[in-house]
């Protein structure tokens, strides 16, 4: 339902046609159906069974979903910035984004995990994947810590970031949203809170855990001030890299780094479903292009002017991601929980954007 409501409202107020639907999500129709079928075909090789092929084409139909709701917040904060980005570089996130999420962040990040957890090479962290994936499961699973630490803080900066903003004049949660204003006057505040949540979560690891998480997790600041700064450099009027950089790099990277820190508790959870590298690959690969479709359908329709709290609902949903992954360090939390706690508060800012419209409407009239 909050799927359709974004697909056929918009400042227009269309109405709903299989034309509009078919122009923003061919695409991702046609790597479904793709890789659907790869997937029944990796799973009749390696099974061998009618069943064992049908798991395998379920795992990876799951996976797909469960990328799209994990990400639909990442959909929303990329058609944010895009807006403020050059058709050139537009194109070029949308293009040679969507190859970096699905075969850099999908594929050879989780070998290169592999890779620097067990100290070996890429061609035998390959073949790991393929002959030994209990093995190379394992050795994910030992990873997730730093991982969820570092993109956590990552997340966490940016959801909190677009809250502490002396500018920001439109409230969705008024009580709150109107005091963190305020307070963004004091300089570096975000980072404080941030680096007091860090401190909390490692104080209630062991030993060894805690220095792992604390590390990680200033690793995961660093980079996002580091993204920050260049961003803001090769952005800027000034800028000495050309139109080109000032029309967009700056932002192209920020929208890489984020992504990268979005699919990080998703590439590590996926491993609770299946343990093959390449089924999960498929599958998340399958969701990683409805989520481009939902980017571009949200810049060319304005659905983010449409909708007033609609950006706020998805930065809280980051912010609790960002709880998530770092509550992962303690405890078990299913994917399907994150997944549905995010499009809850989504659905309840798109919820409050119609009722404000429907006022706005009854006001004019």
């Amino acid at each position: 339902m909050l799927f359709r409501t974004l697909l056929t409202r918009g400042p227009k107020r269309q109405t709903p046609s299989s034309g509009a639907f078919m122009h923003y999500f061919f695409w991702a129709l046609v790597v479904t159906a793709v890789g659907l079928a790869l997937a029944a075909l990796l799973g009749w090789q390696t099974t061998g069974t009618l069943r064992g092929t049908l798991t395998v084409f379920l795992i990876c139909a799951i996976l797909a979903v469960l990328e799209i709701s994990l990400s639909f917040d990442n959909a929303i904060v990329n058609a944010n910035k895009l807006k403020e980005m050059t058709p050139l570089w537009q194109r070029r996130f949308l293009t040679w984004g969507i190859l970096i999420a699905v075969f850099g962040m999908r594929i050879l990040f989780p070998l290169l995990v592999v890779v620097v957890a067990a100290g070996i090479s890429p061609w035998k962290a390959l073949m790991l994947a393929s002959t030994r994936p209990e093995e190379y499961a394992e050795i994910m699973h030992h990873a997730h810590l730093p991982i969820a630490a570092f993109g956590g803080t990552f997340l966490m900066m940016v959801g909190l970031n677009f809250f502490f903003d002396t500018d920001k004049d439109i409230h969705w949660l008024n009580w709150l949203e109107c005091r963190m204003s305020r307070v963004a006057s004091i300089r570096s505040v975000e980072v404080a809170v941030v680096l007091l949540i860090i401190l909390t979560f490692s104080a209630l690891l062991p030993g060894r855990s805690s220095q792992v998480f604390i590390w990680a997790a200033i690793w995961g600041l660093v980079t996002f001030l580091l993204v920050e700064i260049l961003g803001r450099a090769l952005d800027s009027p000034k800028a000495t890299l050309g139109a080109g950089a000032r029309g967009g790099l700056g932002a192209f990277l920020y929208l890489e780094v984020l992504d990268a820190s979005f699919s990080f508790d998703g590439v590590i959870g996926a491993f609770a479903l299946s343990q093959n590298l390449f089924i999960i690959a498929i599958g998340l690969g399958i969701g990683a292009m409805y989520v481009r479709s939902m980017t571009i359908m949200l810049v060319e329709k304005g659905t983010l002017t449409q909708y007033r709290y609609l950006e706020h609902g998805a930065f809280y949903a980051i912010i609790a991601l960002s709880v998530v992954m770092f509550a992962q360090a303690l405890i078990e939390i299913p994917e399907a929980v994150t997944g549905l706690g995010g499009a809850v508060v989504i659905g309840a800012s798109l919820w409050s954007s119609i009722r404000w419209n429907k006022q706005c409407d009854h006001t004019r009239a």
